[in-house]
C-alpha cells in the first residue's frame, strides 16, 4: 500500500478585490508544504520587485496570443485590459506527481480550469462581510484613486454575483478562521476516493486476505 501515491488537486481561492485573497493564499502557501502557487502567464508589465517565472510569466501580447492559439493554456482571461492565463503543462505534471496546486484567478476562470481539469479542481470563494466592509478596506489601501475603487466595486459585485458556481463559499469575518476553514476544505478534498488511486488494490487485498 502506498497512500502517498494519489492525484493532485487545483484549489481555487476566488474572491472580489479587497475581501482579503491574497493574505489568505500567502496564509495557506506558508502552512501548507504540499502546496505550491500556479504561476500565471500575463500581458501587463512586471511591478518594481517582480520576477519572471516567480510571480508571473511576462509574455508579449503576441506571444500571449500564440499560447492561446496553441493549447499552451489551461484558462485565460483579459482583465482590466490585460491578459492572464495558466500555462497547462507545469500544471498537468504537478498533479500526476500528487502535487497540489494553488489558484488566484476569477470565477470565469475557475469555470475554465473546471472545463480543462474535470475532477481535479476545488473551487472556494471568500465574501466580504458587507459591501461597506468591502470599500472601507479598499480606502485603506491608499493606493487607488476615488474612481478606481468605484470601479473595483462594481466589479466586485459582478464577482459576488457568481458565487454559485463554487461548491465552497466563505464569509472572511476573521482573517485566521477563514485560514483554517480552507485548509480544513484542502485536507478533506485529499482524501476522497478519486484522489487515492491505490485504495482498489489495497481493499481488495484486504477482501481476498
Amino acid at each position: 500500500m502506498n497512500q502517498l501515491s494519489r492525484r493532485g488537486l487545483c484549489l481555487v481561492l476566488s474572491a472580489p478585490s479587497g475581501a482579503g485573497k491574497s493574505s489568505v493564499s500567502r496564509a495557506l502557501l506558508e502552512r501548507e508544504a504540499d502546496l505550491r502557487l500556479s504561476v500565471s502567464a500575463t500581458t501587463r508589465q512586471p511591478r518594481p520587485g517582480e520576477q519572471e517565472g516567480v510571480h508571473y510569466h511576462f509574455r508579449a501580447y503576441e506571444e500571449f496570443q500564440r499560447m492561446i492559439a496553441a493549447g499552451e493554456l489551461l484558462e485565460h482571461a483579459e482583465v482590466f485590459g490585460r491578459c492572464y492565463g495558466t500555462p497547462r503543462a507545469a500544471v498537468e505534471q504537478a498533479l500526476a506527481a500528487g502535487r497540489d496546486v494553488l489558484f488566484d484567478i476569477d470565477w470565469q476562470g475557475h469555470l475554465l480550469l473546471r472545463q480543462a481539469l474535470p475532477g481535479d479542481v476545488v473551487g472556494v470563494f471568500l465574501l466580504p462581510p458587507s459591501l461597506e466592509e468591502l470599500e472601507r478596506r479598499l480606502h485603506g489601501r491608499g493606493q487607488d484613486s476615488t474612481g478606481e475603487i468605484a470601479r473595483r466595486m462594481q466589479a466586485a459585485r459582478d464577482e459576488i454575483s457568481h458565487y454559485g458556481d463554487f461548491d465552497n463559499v466563505l464569509v472572511n469575518h476573521d482573517f485566521h478562521h477563514t485560514v483554517d476553514q480552507v485548509r480544513a476544505i484542502l485536507h478533506a478534498s485529499r482524501t476522497t476516493r478519486a484522489r487515492q488511486p491505490w485504495l482498489p488494490g489495497f481493499v481488495g487485498g484486504m477482501l481476498r486476505g
